[in-house]
């Protein structure tokens, strides 16, 4: 009588995903959200989606390509913790209706290696998948908060790791520098997840820790203007603060213009949207609570780990 409850038990376990998946529910192992719930801005995803293909942007270099995304993305928004979309469970997702400036690079990239990885048919799965490949420790969301990756020097070294991306820094001629990182755990009544689960909290001391621990570099303001020369479409470039409590307060993107001026992209909350700033070099300047730059330049996403892995294959 036991095994036969059991087996009923996961008889039902299966319709209730089942039933769930036909709901619209995007899934990733023990993950259950509605799609409406973790992915908004559909029909400009699939506007985007139908300019990409008439323009032939899968064609283009990964860079060039984060950036044809990123300037479509122009005028979008600025709208704070588009992350926290559940008190408790975590789940990759994406807001074209909104961006901060986390979000803007990384829905920019995502979208870039998705119109390579696919010829046609793209869905907001795919943006999903791929966006959980770059935001996740390991590039698995697990459902819980911790999980995710809350910080770009530790983001650097995991997708680094899995051959993602490269860390230019050292490689440009970054120095050394050493914080003691607690931005999450000063400031964790700002985060839902946080609020509603405090239990967390010792955890994320745990992780901040670590990412304190790694050998990070940067380039000092004063040296970006010669640097600028090296950079190209579509690296990413991690604004470091002054700010001891943390290493980088801002991120976007490197974009050359038609005069060769290298720019930076990204979501601004001073301007309220998605800009084409000035030069890195001048953004810089004209914030004296910036003390440089940390850049990282994407690589594309083999094949194999893209699909291998798809949505909803971990059940």
């Amino acid at each position: 009588m036991k095994g036969r409850i059991n087996r009923i038990s996961v008889f039902m376990l299966f319709l209730a995903f089942s039933s769930s998946w036909g709901a619209g529910c995007t899934c990733w192992g023990a993950i259950c959200l509605p799609l409406n719930r973790v992915f908004r801005g559909q029909d400009r995803f699939y506007r985007l989606v139908a300019r990409a293909q008439a323009e032939g942007w899968r064609y283009l270099p990964l860079g060039d390509r984060v950036v044809r995304v990123g300037l479509a993305l122009c005028g979008t928004p600025y709208c704070h913790y588009t992350l926290e979309v559940d008190d408790r469970i975590e789940s990759p997702s994406a807001n074209f209706e909104g961006m901060d400036c986390w979000t803007f690079f990384e829905i920019s990239l995502a979208f870039a290696r998705m119109l390579k990885l696919k010829d046609h048919d793209y869905r907001p799965e795919d943006l999903l998948h791929l966006i959980e490949l770059e935001r996740y420790r390991g590039g698995h969301c697990t459902g819980n908060y911790l999980s995710r990756i809350h910080f770009l020097e530790e983001l650097f070294a995991d997708n680094q790791a899995r051959g993602l991306l490269v860390n230019l820094t050292p490689s440009l001629g970054g120095v050394p520098i050493h914080r003691h990182v607690r931005e999450m755990t000063a400031g964790w009544r700002q985060y839902r997840y946080l609020r509603a689960n405090p239990s967390l909290l010792p955890a994320m001391a745990q992780i901040e820790e670590r990412v304190s621990r790694l050998p990070v570099t940067y380039i000092p303001k004063e040296r970006v203007r010669e640097v600028e020369r090296e950079l190209q479409n579509g690296d990413i470039i991690a604004i470091v603060s002054r700010d001891e409590g943390g290493y980088t307060s801002h991120v976007g993107l490197a974009y050359r213009d038609a005069s060769g001026v290298l720019r930076f992209m990204h979501a601004s909350s001073i301007y309220g949207k998605v800009v084409v700033d000035r030069r890195i070099s001048g953004y810089l300047n004209e914030h004296p609570g910036t003390a440089g730059i940390t850049v990282a330049r994407p690589k594309e996403v083999p094949p194999a780990l893209f699909t291998l892995s798809q949505p909803g294959e971990r059940l």
